[in-house]
């Protein structure tokens, strides 16, 4: 269909040409003003020509850097974000070449752009978990793309540290409880900067390290150590009791009384 037009447009010079030299016929023009006239009209066409090719050789120039400019980006972003190299397109046109390169290039661009985003959020998250359970983060470089499988290995830690978080959680509280409960038994005040951080202080401020939790059940034993030393200590006084009850020789009824206590 271009050539057809082309050809048209041929055709149409030819006849504008034609009409011309009937115009200065008529007129009367010499044979050497009809040269100059003809050679302005040429001078003319040529320059639009030679305008309009050079316009044509600037895209066709703009396109081809862009290609280049494209090829580039997409080796770099293949190594950042570990993927195979993108193959050379066969027998495509150089403009179909430039819009699909630069259609890869938005597409990789999206890639990395949500692989860091989701790195800054697992970083987020790590940070947190870390705070909570004394642990050091994971290893990983924030300043490059992070591959699949490290995205993957990332989610599967935090995933673990959670589980964990909720078992040592779950541990505190109940071993909490229980302390709580012997220190009242035992008339028991909260004397040191650990049992006043277990007692007193915000379940959720409490730092759920594996020391912590190993000190929060040295406490519980503790605790439980002295209920039983003071029940047996009481087991023994009540034996005696009964005993001098027995070589005194005390009446029942006043047994009954004190027995309460």
């Amino acid at each position: 269909r271009s050539e057809v037009v082309a050809a048209e447009a041929v055709s149409y010079l030819n006849r504008a040409i034609a009409e011309l030299r009937d115009i200065w016929e008529e007129i009367g023009i010499s044979e050497e003003q009809r040269l100059e006239r003809v050679c302005t009209v040429n001078m003319h066409i040529k320059h639009l020509l030679d305008m309009m090719v050079a316009e044509e050789e600037g895209l066709k120039e703009r396109l081809l850097k862009s290609i280049a400019l494209c090829r580039n980006e997409l080796d770099t972003l293949c190594k950042e974000l570990q993927l195979d190299p993108v193959e050379a397109e066969e027998e495509s046109t150089i403009l179909q070449m430039e819009k699909n390169l630069r259609a890869r290039v938005e597409v990789m661009l999206k890639q990395k752009k949500d692989r860091k985003q989701e790195l800054k959020t697992l970083q987020e998250q790590d940070q947190e978990l870390c705070s909570i359970l004394c642990t050091a983060p994971f290893s990983i470089d924030s300043n490059a793309v992070p591959s699949l499988e490290e995205l993957d290995r990332y989610r599967r830690h935090l995933a673990s540290l959670t589980t964990e978080k909720e078992k040592r959680r779950e541990e505190f509280v109940s071993r909490k409880r229980q302390i709580i409960l012997l220190m009242e038994e035992l008339d028991h005040t909260p004397d040191t900067s650990f049992e006043r951080e277990v007692v007193c202080e915000d379940e959720d401020a409490f730092c759920l390290s594996e020391d912590n939790i190993a000190a929060l059940q040295h406490l519980l034993q503790q605790l439980e150590a002295q209920r039983s030393l003071n029940e047996a200590v009481c087991a023994e006084l009540r034996s005696r009791i009964l005993m001098l009850w027995e070589r005194l020789q005390i009446p029942a009824e006043e047994r009954v009384a004190s027995a309460v206590h």
